[in-house]
């Protein structure tokens, strides 16, 4: 997952590939918390894990749920039949809504001593209307800031079930879930009605509550939208094992991604046509803007179709979560596209309304907006703008712009907090990038070159990780070539050139900050030896060998971008890298950093000794035939005697952001 500030991505040019979605939020924490109302042991199959269901999960521990976590495979054992706790209990809900409503409404039908706080936005979503129903149930839930807002206190309550129970249904339909999914706990010994207050938004995420509600046992009357009828005597009975389905909503990114990108094509892997959840009916809508979708048992297949895509009107009740997707496909359209029907918009983790008119404004585009509904009008070629989108802390602001990197004019996107993801979908920009391709160009290259023991290989890393991009570590791509050459078998003599260049080509090794993996074994100490410098000296004489070590490290160069650190990055292997830094320490600083690096590892060392060696090493590296030390005629001279780590970092940073400029 990126847990970078921000994340630039580069101009894309097309996409194929078969992505395989998480399970869904909605579906995860629905049976997460009816696992929890049950009595013995429930196996949950490919669970979430994402921000929301951390919270979920946390607050069932809280309260004594047997919680085992096995990578996506979670066992639930229930409190049905066993006292709740009596003790009170403060619950942190983040910013999860399908956590905060439905735990809301079972706690304050059982009863108890409970708190329910979340993070400053949270605490801007309403729920007064849940809270309304709650208390003409005999709830005791008290305000502990704005009314109508939480944070909640929750205490015992005088359970009063002889009349219906008024719910309006017109600001978040995960308020009628709530009612849905806790009542069963006071339906021992009548029937309780819920009636719908006004016009019942998102009803197939209420669909998706009474099909889970009747695979753990409880049986719902559905009267038409308005009236629904818990039978007496309902009680929660565990389907022993339960598989999440991928998520719908998710599955709209590479459904838009399908529609928009030059390819063959995008194939998803967890949710088809038959999906239960109601945001699958998006695949309808991109059909209408020109998308061509087919279907089979768990599996989605996209291809472009209809160029530009179509402008549309719609009604978006109906997938008021993936309609969001539609306002980015709009962009690509030939006519206006008018997204009717989502004031649900604007009481989410943002005033979503607000937030797409803002960003598509950002990139170019014409936007008009009302209480219910946005209009967005396309960008032709040559009006697309470099654009830093804001996010706002909401998942799929995030996601959906993410497709703006396809435009028309080849420009870059930047998204800021991309972490923010991870309430529904950690991996997202991962699985992007696994479908998406672009040309070389367009991938950006950032090279710092300089003399050994200057400190480049940790301002790489560091700068690689700030930015969210790969990283190279050329310097250690021989000493890996030979310990992998000597674990195949291979001596290292000129007899084997041919076979150690093979090797190389396709040599499975990655960085992960100054780690080095190969076959994702940790191979740093072994290689950093003075043997493993030793026998890295055998095989970088060999021609075919350093020939195919160029090659490995041209295939780093992988969305959404490369810091790529050595002494020839910027002059032979990535000339046309759009920033270059060539970074120097002298003499007597390197070999006083190389000292304490020694001593801190049990060697003992002669720092004078140390630099005589690194002025040796210098002049050697400076006078090679074959690519030597030397700064690259563009490169920015960094000296770093005298500046710490960070201040490094930063100096590369602010450099890199110069030549990075969006609007």
């Amino acid at each position: 997952m990126f847990s970078t500030a921000f994340l630039d991505l580069p101009a894309l040019q097309g996409a194929s590939g078969t992505v395989t979605l998480p399970g869904s939020k909605s579906i995860s924490n629905r049976v997460l918390l009816l696992s929890a109302l049950c009595q013995g042991t429930t196996v949950v199959h490919d669970l979430l894990d994402s921000d929301d269901t951390r919270v979920m999960l946390a607050a069932l521990r809280q309260l004594g749920c047997g919680v085992e976590v096995q990578g996506t495979t979670v066992t639930i054992t229930g409190l049905g039949g066993r006292t709740w706790p009596t003790e009170a209990i403060e619950f942190f809900m983040g910013n999860a809504g399908t956590a905060m409503r439905p735990l809301t409404a079972a706690l304050a039908v059982q009863g108890g001593d409970f708190t329910l706080k979340g993070v400053p936005r949270m605490h801007e979503r309403p729920i007064g209307d849940l809270v309304d129903a709650l208390r003409e149930l005999g709830c005791a839930i008290d305000y502990l800031g704005n009314e109508g807002y939480p944070p909640l206190r929750i205490r015992q309550p005088a359970l009063q079930l002889d009349k219906p129970i008024p719910v309006r249904g017109d600001v978040s339909s995960q308020f009628l879930t709530a009612l849905l999914m806790a009542l069963p706990l006071a339906a021992q010994d009548r029937a309780i009605t819920i009636e719908v207050v006004g016009e019942l938004i998102s009803k197939p995420y209420i669909e998706i509550t009474l099909n889970l509600l009747a695979r753990y046992g409880i049986a719902v009357e559905r009267q038409g939208w308005e009236r629904f009828v818990i039978p007496a005597g309902s009680r929660y009975q565990s389907p022993g094992t339960i598989h999440v389905e991928a998520d719908a909503s998710s599955a709209s990114y590479f459904i838009a991604l399908g529609a928009i990108a030059k390819g063959d094509g995008i194939r998803i892997q967890g949710v088809g046509a038959d999906s239960i959840q109601g945001d699958i009916r998006f695949m309808d809508a991109a059909a209408q803007m020109g998308a061509k979708i087919t279907s089979g048992p768990n599996w989605l297949e996209i291809q472009r179709g209809a160029w530009p895509l179509k402008g549309i009107t719609l009604d978006c009740n109906h997938i008021p979560d993936a309609a969001m997707t539609l306002a980015v496909m709009a962009l690509y359209a030939d006519g206006p596209t008018t997204l009717r029907n989502i004031a649900s918009w604007r009481v989410k983790e943002t005033d979503r309304i607000v937030a797409m008119a803002t960003e598509s404004r950002n990139l170019g585009a014409t936007v008009e907006e009302g209480p219910d509904w946005i209009t967005i009008h396309p960008l032709p070629a040559g009006k697309w703008q470099r654009a830093s989108i804001h996010t706002y802390d909401d998942h799929r602001v995030a996601m959906c712009f993410s497709l703006a990197a396809f435009n028309a004019d080849q420009v870059p996107v930047r998204i800021e907090d991309p972490k923010c993801v991870a309430k529904t979908f950690p991996d997202y920009f991962e699985a992007l990038f696994s479908v998406a391709h672009t040309a070389a160009s367009n991938i950006p290259v950032i090279c710092i070159d300089g003399p050994t023991a200057s400190g480049k290989g940790t301002l790489a890393s560091r700068v690689a990780a700030a930015l969210g991009y790969h990283y190279l570590d050329s310097g250690a791509l021989y000493r890996v070539t030979a310990h992998a050459a000597l674990q195949a078998g291979l001596t290292l003599e000129a007899t084997d050139e041919a076979k150690i260049a093979d090797l190389a080509r396709s040599l499975p090794v990655h960085f992960e900050g100054e780690q080095v993996l190969l076959n994702n074994v940790d191979v740093t100490d072994a290689i950093r030896s003075e043997q493993g410098g030793m026998n890295a000296s055998k095989v970088s004489v060999y021609p075919a060998v350093r020939e195919a070590l160029v090659q490995l490290q041209h295939s780093f160069q992988r969305l959404p971008g490369l810091l790529a650190d050595g002494r020839d990055m910027g002059t032979v292997i990535f000339p046309e890298a759009p920033l270059k830094v060539f970074l120097t320490a002298s003499a007597a600083q390197r070999a006083e950093r190389r000292h304490k690096q020694l001593i801190s590892k049990g060697f003992s060392a002669n720092i004078d000794a140390l630099r005589a060696d690194l002025e040796a090493r210098d002049a050697r590296d400076m006078s090679r035939s074959v690519a030597p030390l030397k700064s690259a005629q563009d490169a920015l001279q960094l000296d770093n005697s005298s500046l710490t780590i960070e201040a490094s970092v930063e100096q590369v940073m602010v450099w890199w952001q110069s030549r990075q400029v969006f609007s």
